[in-house]
């Protein structure tokens, strides 16, 4: 079992290593070097080798035998089924999580939309920024049921969905902001039921962009 600082060097690298997998600099399919991994985070490479074991259980590294750790290459059908698991689990998440919001939290979130619509006006999307939005009310709702096993399910999942998202949509920004301030809206209020439609609605929107997407291609 990691100790304190070794746990915080590994979250460190875990972060910076996804942030290469899901901003397409390490691109799906491409073999991942521990050694050169390390080389380029400035760290030693036991942190980086458990960082890569959190991002092969979360599935966004498939292990190729002695070849090693690769990134994986995320089908329509992973995503479908990665999705229909988030619409099967989140809308019942927040209506459990609806009014147990922390208010500053909540003005956080309020804070990081606001941010995003300026920023979303008359020019493309920045995908840093979608996947901030989406990871900050994801994760915030997920983290409020204080249940450890249903926020590891849901993470894991929104994980496989922004590896898919990011390379396909950057442009639903300013539908995400709205969507998701219908959603912050009802956890506010502690409407449950409110919460739960609002989150259905998004998820579904949000599958039926890809699809139309991939019509047009």
């Amino acid at each position: 079992m990691l100790n304190a600082p070794d746990k915080r060097l590994a979250l460190q690298a875990y972060e910076q290593i996804l942030e290469l997998i899901l901003g397409g600099r390490a691109a799906p399919g491409e073999l991942v070097n521990e050694r050169r991994l390390a080389e380029t985070l400035n760290m030693s490479r036991t942190p980086v080798r458990d960082a890569l074991l959190m991002l092969e259980g979360e599935g966004l590294l498939l292990r190729q035998g002695s070849r090693g750790l690769q990134v994986k290459q995320m089908r329509i059908e992973d995503y479908m089924d990665a999705l229909q698991v988030r619409l099967l689990l989140e809308p019942a998440v927040a209506r459990m999580a609806a009014g147990k919001l922390p208010a500053e939290t909540i003005a956080t979130l309020r804070a990081q939309i606001a941010e995003a619509e300026a920023e979303a006006v008359g020019q493309p999307a920045d995908r840093a920024l979608v996947r901030d939005i989406d990871e900050g009310l994801h994760g915030a709702i997920s983290d409020a049921v204080d249940n450890q096993q249903l926020s590891s399910i849901i993470r894991t999942m929104r994980r496989q969905t922004q590896m898919f998202d990011l390379r396909s949509m950057p442009e639903r920004l300013a539908d995400t902001c709205r969507e998701h301030l219908a959603i912050l809206d009802a956890m506010e209020q502690g409407d449950g039921e409110a919460a739960a439609l609002a989150m259905a609605a998004h998820l579904t929107r949000v599958r039926d962009s890809i699809i139309s997407r991939l019509t047009r291609l």
